[in-house]
Order: structure tokens, then C-alpha cells, then sequence
């Protein structure tokens, strides 16, 4: 087990905690805990710093007493209060009677201690024996989950018997809010084949299961990405010093590949966001294996860029390294760089890594289809897929999302070009998303930064084993968000040789929408800023291999205009875009 100096950590708006040492059963216990009497000396200082009336009131009530003192008072009150009346409390101590006969100054000050501790993003763990496969029972998931809700129910037990005792009141209304854990996680450490240059990062244990109470709002320091991924031709110990006590692991299914993502405890609400994203790797899959990936990130050490990976040859493996630094407390770099990594690999492997979205539609009227969009991040890809799915009761017998916004292109037995996905979830702007846009899903959503431009949602919208089936794909279409519908450009035209489609795929124009640090109409390679650049040699041959392939079998290969990059037309363009497809989808099976 790890040697963790305490049970718990404060830390940028969050508190982890160690369960298995702060157990808590009863109101007893919990007022009791250390934990507690940390989040009052906090508060404490808090409103004493904003110069609070509350401060004023805490003072004037206990006259002479030192932070620590009122702290350790305050948490004998409500431990009194857990179980007694106010009146009963004076009647047996009337050291208690100048706060208590000051009933609503104290109410508002629980009340505000219950908001405090409500606004840290909280995150629980316990931690299984060290090679017992403890995880995998579900006898142990079971005994997981019930800690959990039994912590939830007791903090909402508490605060409203304290409550009730000093009022001596009961509410009307009883809102159910989220006051125990946000998110939670079950620890294992499971011995991997870890090379020696790594040899400290094998005490750092594994998630193995997971729990969130959504709907869940995060506030990361960012909300867009910025600069580029660059690769370095090795590592140093210095690089990779890391304490193993504040860290953990993410074993992640990047498509058919194993990643290995390690994140610091001050990036954890990110890091436990990737189990919306991608599916949790099995033991088998951990045990005496080396990861295909590797993702450190937060790293204090002497890195040469924020963000830079290199091709471990030795180990087989891509290793990408993250900077500790506000300037990254944005998801998308736990995304984008895993999926640099996934996409180099994809290279080496034969295939061509898409940066956009696929989905398999069959419509009412017999059409069916299997669509890739392919587009840089605003180009419409999601938003058209999203605008598809809400026309789906008019237009839609079945629908299925194989990627929404990385995969890749290969050949299956019968030499056909066939999609294949990466996540199992998506990374969503809310901007360009009205209302009847939302997915299904939406309440298993995790929502980060709801209140500004790029508002992001990452939530689960297909299962595994669809996007490692391998879908034959009918029609490929470049996502042109920046060019209005008129005679001469229609909302979907399709190529006439491999060569004009891969001159307009590799100019990867866009209207940039702040999804990233760039501005106005942007060229990028491929619309694919990840890995296909940094191994553009390989990637122009995969890509002149499949574009000709495409064409050679009759694949349709075109542009989509989405018009999403224009104002007024962040929703009418999508739509208009959807509506046209499904005419493309009904011509090609009538003509078949």
C-alpha cells in the first residue's frame, strides 16, 4: 500500500479522501473525524478573511478565543447539536447560550459551512490489497457502492439534525442534494511488466472501478487548448520524478490499444472524467503487460515544453508527458494527447487515423448507410451527428455511433475499408447545442465550465464493442464549416478523383470557433493536429492508399458544409446538413 502522510487532501478546490481511514458510520464519527474539523478551520479562516459577519458574530459570541479554539468549539456545538435540542444544550452547559441564543446568525453560518463543503469537487478511494484481484468481486463493487451512498446519506443526516435541533423546526421542501462524494473510485495495485526507467511508477495504484453522481458540473482553470504536442527523443529520471503517493492510474481502451494514464491528485477531477471517455482496461489486461500508451500528467520535473511525447522503441511503447501547470487543467489535453499517442500507433500498424465522426444510419424508408465525418474541432462533425439524432423520429429506424471524434481506417478480411473508434464517449461543446440537441444520455453527463465560451460536456454515447468491430464505411465527407449553400455550393457535393478529395482533406480548412487558441479561417493538416503532422511522411502514404482505395470501390468521398463556423447558423446548419444527407443516403439505395 501507498504511504500517504494523511487520509486526506485539500487541493485546488477538491478534497480526496481515503475512505478505509475515514470511515464513518455514525453522526459520532463523522464530527469527530479529522476531516471535519479541517473544513471548519478552513471555513474559519475564510470568512475571517472576507471579513464576514459571520466572523464578527463567532467572535462576539466566544470572546478571547484563538482559529484553532473556535474551530474546536464549533465542532463540539454541532457534535451536541447531532443529538440534543439548543434548549437542552443550555440547560446542561450554559457555557453554550450566548451562540445558541443567537439562533439564526448560527443557522446562516451552518448553512454557509454546508454551501462551503458542498463547493469542493469531492472525490472518495478506497485501496484493495495488493494482488488479490479484490476489485474484480463483485461482492467487493457492491460493498464500493453502499460506502458511498452511506457516506451521502450520513453528511445529509447530520447537517439536518444539526439543523432541526437548533431551530427545532422541521423543512417543508427536503432537497436531495449531492453532499457526500462526487465522484468515487476502488484502488489496486496489480503488478505490470514495468520497464526500469518507470521502475517508481509501479507503487502507483490502479483505478479499477468507478462512481459519479451526475449530473456533474466541474470548473476546470481552462476552458480551451493551446500550442502542439512535441515529440523528444528521450527521457530522463529527472523528467519522470513524481511522488507515487500523489498520484494515480487510469488503465484506459484507446480502441483496441491499452493506455496506461497517470495523473497527479490536483488534476483528479479531469483524470477520473476519463471514465466517461474510455472504457476501464480488464486485470488481464494490466497484469504482466506493457501499455501500448503511456500518459504522465503533471509532472514538476524539467520538461522541455508543456506538453511533448517520444517513441519509446525499447519497450514498444508511446509515452507522452504533461507539465504540471494551470495552463493544462483543461480535458482535452488528457484527451488529445492519448489519442496523438493512439494515432502514431495506428501508422505504424497500416492504417490511416481519422480526426472525426462515424455513424451507421438506416433510415425509415430502407436506406442505410455508414457515414464518417471527418473535421478539426468546431468544423460541425459532432454538431451534424447530434443534429441527425434529433431528426432520428422522422427520418431514423436505427442509429449507431462508432466514433464521434477520433478513429481510424483499415481493411478488414475482405479488403474492404472499414471505421474503427477509439472512445466510448464524447467531448462536447454546449454552445452550439440548443436544447432539443441534448443527448440521451445527458444525465450521466459530466459538465465542465457550463458558465463560458467552449462549455464542454463528456458523456457516454456507445459501447465497445462497436467501435472495435470494424464498420464498412459508404460515405466519407469533409466537414466545411465556413462556406455559405448556394447553385454553385451545394450542403453536400462529392469528389471526382482521389486527388481533389485529398487536396481539400489535406488543406483541413476551418472557421475557427475557440475551441482552441486560433482565430479566423485556420489550415491544418488533415484536420488532424494529432499525430498525423508529427508523421506526416508516413501519413501521406496511408492516406493516398486509402483515398485510392475509396474511390477504387466506389465509396463516396465529398464535403459536407455545416456552416457552423457562420454566425446565425450554429443550428440550421447542422440541421440542413443532416437533412440533405439522409436525401444522399435514399439516392444511393435506390440506385443499388
Amino acid at each position: 500500500m501507498i504511504t500517504r502522510t494523511r487520509p486526506f487532501v485539500i487541493t485546488r478546490g477538491k478534497v480526496i479522501f481515503d475512505y478505509s481511514v475515514l470511515y464513518c458510520n455514525t453522526p459520532e464519527r463523522l464530527l469527530k473525524s479529522e476531516l471535519f474539523f479541517e473544513i471548519v478551520s478552513r471555513f474559519i479562516d475564510k470568512i475571517k478573511a472576507k471579513r464576514s459577519p459571520l466572523f464578527a458574530f463567532l467572535l462576539e459570541t466566544n470572546p478571547g478565543l484563538g482559529k484553532d479554539e473556535l474551530a474546536e468549539y464549533i465542532v463540539n456545538l454541532f457534535r451536541l447539536l447531532s443529538s440534543y435540542t439548543a434548549e437542552e444544550i443550555v440547560s446542561m452547559n450554559r457555557e453554550y447560550q450566548p451562540i445558541l441564543s443567537e439562533k439564526e446568525a448560527l443557522y446562516e453560518f451552518i448553512e454557509e459551512l454546508y454551501n462551503y463543503w458542498r463547493k469542493f469537487e469531492r472525490f472518495l478511494y478506497l485501496e484493495a490489497p495488493k494482488r488479490s484481484k479484490y476489485a474484480q468481486s463483485s461482492l467487493h463493487h457492491a460493498q464500493f457502492i453502499q460506502s458511498n451512498d452511506e457516506f451521502k446519506n450520513l453528511v445529509l443526516n447530520v447537517y439536518r439534525r444539526v439543523s432541526e435541533n437548533l431551530t427545532g423546526k422541521n423543512p417543508r421542501v427536503y432537497r436531495q442534494l449531492p453532499a457526500g462524494a462526487n465522484m468515487g473510485m476502488l484502488l489496486e495495485k496489480i503488478d505490470w511488466n514495468c520497464p526500469q526507467t518507470y521502475a517508481h511508477m509501479k507503487e502507483i495504484p490502479f483505478i479499477r472501478l468507478s462512481l459519479i453522481e451526475p449530473p456533474l458540473i466541474l470548473y476546470p482553470v481552462m476552458n480551451k487548448r493551446k500550442g502542439k504536442f512535441e515529440e523528444i527523443q528521450g527521457v530522463t529520471k529527472e523528467m519522470l520524478s513524481l511522488n507515487p503517493g500523489e498520484w494515480f492510474c487510469f488503465p484506459a481502451k484507446v480502441g483496441e490499444l491499452t493506455a496506461f494514464i497517470y495523473f497527479h491528485q490536483d488534476f483528479i477531477s479531469l483524470g477520473l472524467s476519463l471514465v466517461n471517455l474510455f472504457e476501464i482496461a480488464d486485470y488481464e489486461e494490466i497484469e504482466g503487460k506493457i501499455p501500448d500508451l503511456m500518459l504522465v500528467f503533471g509532472l514538476t520535473g524539467n520538461l522541455p515544453a508543456g506538453t511533448v511525447f517520444y517513441e519509446d522503441k525499447d519497450n514498444g511503447m508511446l509515452v507522452g508527458l504533461i507539465r504540471h501547470d494551470e495552463d493544462v487543467d483543461y480535458f482535452g489535453y488528457f484527451k488529445k494527447m492519448t489519442l496523438t499517442l493512439h494515432n502514431i500507433v495506428m501508422l505504424k500498424r497500416g492504417r490511416l487515423p481519422v480526426h472525426g465522426a462515424m455513424v451507421c444510419i438506416k433510415l425509415k424508408d430502407g436506406g442505410a448507410a455508414n457515414v464518417v465525418i471527418i473535421g478539426d474541432s468546431g468544423a460541425g462533425k459532432s454538431e451534424t451527428i447530434e443534429a441527425i439524432r434529433t431528426l432520428a423520429g422522422e427520418h431514423i429506424c436505427e442509429m449507431k455511433i462508432i466514433f464521434d471524434d477520433m478513429g481510424s481506417l483499415g481493411l478488414d478480411s475482405k479488403s474492404r475499408v472499414v471505421g474503427f473508434g477509439t472512445e466510448i464517449g464524447a467531448f462536447v461543446r454546449l454552445d452550439d447545442l440548443q436544447p432539443g440537441y441534448a443527448y440521451e444520455e445527458i444525465d450521466r453527463s459530466i459538465f465542465m465550465n457550463p458558465d463560458k465560451t467552449n462549455a464542454r460536456l463528456v458523456m457516454p454515447i456507445t459501447r465497445y464493442h462497436h467501435i472495435v468491430k470494424g464498420y464498412p464505411v459508404d460515405i466519407v465527407l469533409y466537414a466545411n464549416n465556413y462556406e455559405q449553400i448556394d447553385d454553385d455550393h451545394p450542403a453536400i457535393e462529392f469528389f471526382s478523383s482521389p486527388e481533389d478529395a485529398l487536396s481539400v482533406f489535406r488543406s483541413g480548412a476551418r472557421l475557427s470557433k475557440g475551441t482552441t487558441d486560433e482565430k479566423g479561417l485556420v489550415h491544418t493538416y488533415f484536420a488532424n493536429p494529432f499525430g498525423a503532422p508529427q508523421r506526416r511522411e508516413a501519413h501521406e502514404k496511408q492516406a493516398t492508399f486509402y483515398f485510392e482505395k475509396m474511390f477504387d470501390s466506389g465509396i463516396k468521398v465529398g464535403q459536407i458544409r455545416t456552416r457552423l463556423g457562420i454566425d446565425g447558423f450554429e443550428y440550421t446548419g447542422p440541421r440542413a446538413a443532416a437533412i440533405e444527407l439522409f436525401k444522399v443516403i435514399q439516392s444511393l439505395s435506390s440506385v443499388q
